[in-house]
C-alpha cells in the first residue's frame, strides 16, 4: 500500500461524520491539519472525495466506493488491536494443551482447576491423545504445548523441561494374599497374570524395556486401553498390576490392593512440558506454564 494509512484513518472519521469539525474533534487534531491530509489523500489518488459547503461536507462518488473498502479494514484493525490488547491483559484468549491420558489424570487437572480460577475468562482447549499423537499435534501447531511423560521417542527438534517424577509400582489383590510382605524378582512376577496398559502406549513400551533389561519379557495377560483400569482390574482379582503409585492411592490407603515390592524397582518416570521453538507460545499459555512451576 503506498498511500499512508494515516491518510485513511482520518478519511475514514471525515466520511463518517461528514464534516471535518467533527472528525478533529474525534481525533484530537486541529481542522487544518485534516484539512491538509484529506488534501493529500486526494493527490495521491488523483480524485476529489469531498464537496464542501458550510453544513460540513458530502462525499463523492469515488469517497463513497472508498469508504465502503476503508471503514471495513479500520473495523477490523481496531478489533484486532482490542483483541490483542484482552490477550495482553490475559482477558480473553486460549490455552492450547497437549496431554497424554496419564499426565492429565496424575498430575494436570489440579493446574487446570487453579488456572481456570485464576483466568476465568480464558479458554482452555485441551487434546488428550497417546504420547505420540500428542507430540504429532504440538509439530503441527495444532497445540502450544505438550504435558507428556519421559523417556520420550521421535523428540528431535523439541524443547524439554522436566517438571515432576513419579514411581510405577506392582500391587495385588485379595487373591494373591499369600504374596504378601515378599520381595519379587522381575522373573518371579512374570510367572503370575499380569495387568498392564495396551501395546502401542509409552508406558507399555517403558516396562516392555524395563523387563527386557531384566532378561525377561512382559506378557500381560489383561491389557487395558487406559492406565486409570489398571487398578479396578486388580481390585477384581483379575490379576496383578504395574500402575503408578498415584493411581493406586485410593485403593491402597483404604486396603482394597497391597504393594509387592520388586528386587529390579522401575526406575521413575518425568512428567516433562515439551515445545517447539518454530510455534511460540502465546502470552496466556506462557502464563499457564508459569503456573506450572508452582506448587499447588
Amino acid at each position: 500500500m503506498s498511500v499512508n494509512f494515516e491518510y485513511y484513518r482520518i478519511f475514514y472519521f471525515v466520511a463518517k461524520y461528514k464534516s471535518i469539525t467533527r472528525a478533529a474533534k474525534a481525533l484530537f487534531l486541529s481542522q487544518p491539519t485534516v484539512s491538509h491530509y484529506i488534501r493529500c489523500l486526494e493527490t495521491e489518488l488523483d480524485c476529489s472525495l469531498f464537496l464542501r459547503s458550510k453544513k460540513g461536507v458530502t462525499l463523492t462518488p469515488e469517497a463513497e466506493l472508498l469508504f465502503n473498502h476503508v471503514e471495513k479494514a479500520c473495523c477490523h484493525l481496531w478489533e484486532a488491536e482490542e483483541a490483542l490488547a484482552a490477550s495482553k491483559s490475559l482477558a480473553a484468549g486460549a490455552v492450547r494443551i497437549g496431554a497424554s491420558e496419564m499426565t492429565l489424570h496424575n498430575f494436570l487437572l489440579p493446574y487446570l482447576e487453579k488456572f481456570r480460577n485464576l483466568y476465568p475468562t480464558l479458554k482452555l482447549k485441551i487434546s488428550c491423545s497417546t504420547t505420540p499423537g500428542t507430540l504429532a499435534s504440538l509439530r503441527d501447531g495444532t497445540t502450544d504445548f505438550a504435558i507428556v511423560i519421559s523417556p520420550l521417542e521421535n523428540a528431535e527438534g523439541l524443547e524439554m523441561t522436566p517438571l515432576t517424577s513419579f514411581q510405577d509400582i506392582v500391587i495385588a489383590g485379595k487373591s494373591f494374599q499369600e504374596l504378601k510382605g515378599r520381595v519379587l524378582s522381575i522373573h518371579e512376577l512374570v510367572q503370575y497374570p499380569l495387568i498392564c496398559t495396551s501395546q502401542g502406549t509409552a508406558t507399555r513400551r517403558f516396562l516392555e524395556q524395563h523387563f527386557l533389561s531384566c532378561g525377561a519379557v512382559l506378557d500381560p495377560d489383561v491389557e487395558p486401553a487406559t492406565t486409570d483400569l489398571v487398578t479396578p482390574f486388580v481390585i477384581h482379582d483379575l490379576g496383578i498390576g504395574i500402575v503408578p503409585e498415584g493411581f493406586a492411592a485410593e485403593a491402597l490407603a483404604d486396603g482394597s490392593v497391597f504393594q509387592i515390592p520388586i528386587k529390579e524397582e522401575l526406575p521413575p518416570r518425568h512428567i516433562c512440558v515439551v515445545s517447539d521453538s518454530s510455534h511460540p507460545v502465546s502470552l496466556a499459555g506462557m502464563q499457564f506454564l508459569e503456573l506450572l512451576a508452582e506448587p499447588l
